[in-house]
């Protein structure tokens, strides 16, 4: 259970990196830096790609595209029942960005999870797993 959140809290954080409603993300420091931080700007970039190729790659492989779509598909209901309960509002842009990136790095530490949490519920392996 550890690792799961562990995965995605690390998701998280790559999500909010790239984007978040702060001024303090790469999609908003990377043009105003540009011209000056320009190799600054393209390793931060290789960085992120780097995490999202490990990420996306991993997740398709383990639960795929269908995978994806019912985690995503989850976790907006469990969304839709906190808002039916008023548990949480949806009327802050701000808010609902930041939920967004928590349902986003959920779906994505469930696929880079899935293997280790389908092997210990069944017991089988996958082909690509090795001697623990």
């Amino acid at each position: 259970m550890l690792g799961l959140l562990l995965r995605c809290l690390i998701a998280f954080v790559l999500l909010a990196a790239t984007y978040n409603p702060t001024e303090w993300n790469y999609a908003r420091k990377a043009p105003a830096l540009w011209g000056e931080q320009t190799p600054l700007v393209v390793l931060a970039g290789l960085v992120l790609l780097t995490g999202y190729i490990i990420y996306l790659r991993a997740t398709l492989r383990s639960i795929g595209a269908f995978g994806m779509a019912l985690v995503t598909a989850l976790v907006a209901a469990l969304i839709w029942v906190l808002v039916d309960y008023d548990i949480i509002q949806l009327n802050d842009p701000g808010r609902n960005t930041w939920l967004a990136l928590v349902a986003l790095s959920f779906v994505l530490g469930i696929g880079l999870s899935w293997s280790i949490v389908r092997r210990r519920l069944t017991g089988q392996a996958d082909i690509d797993d090795v001697d623990d």
